[in-house]
C-alpha cells in the first residue's frame, strides 16, 4: 500500500487497487505510473500478489489460471478494502481497479462481478473471455476505459484462442470487449474520439464506455488516462 504524501487526515480519499500481470507481483505494481500520481493527486494505491498459477501468481478469471481453481479473487479484492479502511479514511463510492495483461483480466473480472464495490474501471493488454460472457451481469452499467495495443503479439487485438497458460481461453479481442461493455451498460453509438482513445459518452446512468488503441506492445499503458477517465465516476 502507498500512501501519497499529500493524504489528507481530515477527509475521505479515493482508494485505486492496480493489479499485476501473470508471473508478476504487488511489489512491482505499487511502483507503477500509478504511485506519482497517487502524490500528485491524494488517491491510496493498493497492488496485492495472486495466488500462484502454472507460470507464477496469477488471478482466478473463470476459465484459468490459478494452480487452486477454488480461489475467490473477487473476495479478496472485496477483503483488501475493508482491510485498507481500518487504518485509511476510504470514500467509498470512489474506488476504482486497474491492471496490466492478466491484471487486466482481472479488472475486466470485478467489472462483472463486483460493480456495487468499485466505480470504475481501466483494465489494459487484456480482453474480456469469451468463457466469462454469459456469466458477466453486473449490477449496473460500468464505466470501463481498455487500453489495448493493436501490435499486442501476446493477447492479440483481434482476440482468438490462447494456449499459452496451459490451459486453452478465448480473448473476444479489443472491438469486441467494448462493444460487449456497451452493450451491457446500455451506449448509443454516438462517441468521442480524445487522443487515441474512442469513447461512447451516452450510456446508462451518465457512464461512458472506451477503447484506447496504441502502439506500445504488451507494454503498461498510460496511468494519467486510466486515472483522468476514472476519477470522474462514483458509485450511485
Amino acid at each position: 500500500m502507498h500512501v501519497p504524501n499529500s493524504y489528507p487526515t481530515n477527509r475521505y480519499v479515493p482508494l485505486v487497487i492496480r493489479f499485476h500481470g501473470l508471473g508478476g507481483n504487488g511489489g512491482q505494481e505499487i511502483n507503477s505510473g500509478y504511485r506519482s500520481i497517487a502524490d500528485q493527486e491524494g488517491f491510496i494505491l493498493v497492488a496485492p500478489s495472486g495466488a500462484a498459477g502454472s507460470a507464477g501468481a496469477a488471478w482466478n478469471v473463470g476459465p484459468c489460471c490459478t494452480s487452486d481453481r477454488s480461489v475467490d479473487d473477487v473476495a479478496f479484492a472485496k477483503a483488501i478494502i475493508e482491510d485498507v479502511k481500518k487504518v485509511a479514511n476510504i470514500d467509498v463510492k470512489r474506488i476504482y481497479a486497474t491492471g496490466f495483461s492478466m491484471g487486466g483480466g482481472m479488472t475486466h473480472y470485478l467489472a462483472c462481478h463486483a460493480s456495487d464495490v468499485f466505480a470504475a474501471f481501466a483494465p489494459e493488454a487484456f480482453d474480456l473471455l469469451q468463457e466469462n460472457v454469459g456469466q458477466c451481469n453486473p449490477r449496473r452499467a460500468v464505466p470501463i476505459l481498455s487500453q489495448r495495443a493493436s501490435n499486442d503479439s501476446l493477447v492479440k487485438y483481434n482476440g482468438g484462442q490462447d494456449c499459452l497458460t496451459g490451459t486453452c481461453i478465448n480473448f473476444l479481442g479489443a472491438v469486441n470487449t467494448n462493444n460487449t461493455w456497451k452493450q451491457k451498460s446500455g451506449c448509443t453509438n454516438q462517441t468521442t474520439q480524445q487522443g487515441q482513445c474512442l469513447i461512447s459518452t451516452q450510456c446508462t446512468d451518465g457512464v461512458e464506455v472506451g477503447l484506447c488503441t496504441l502502439n506500445n506492445g504488451h507494454s503498461p499503458a498510460s496511468a494519467s488516462d486510466g486515472w483522468n477517465f476514472m476519477k470522474r465516476f462514483t458509485l450511485p
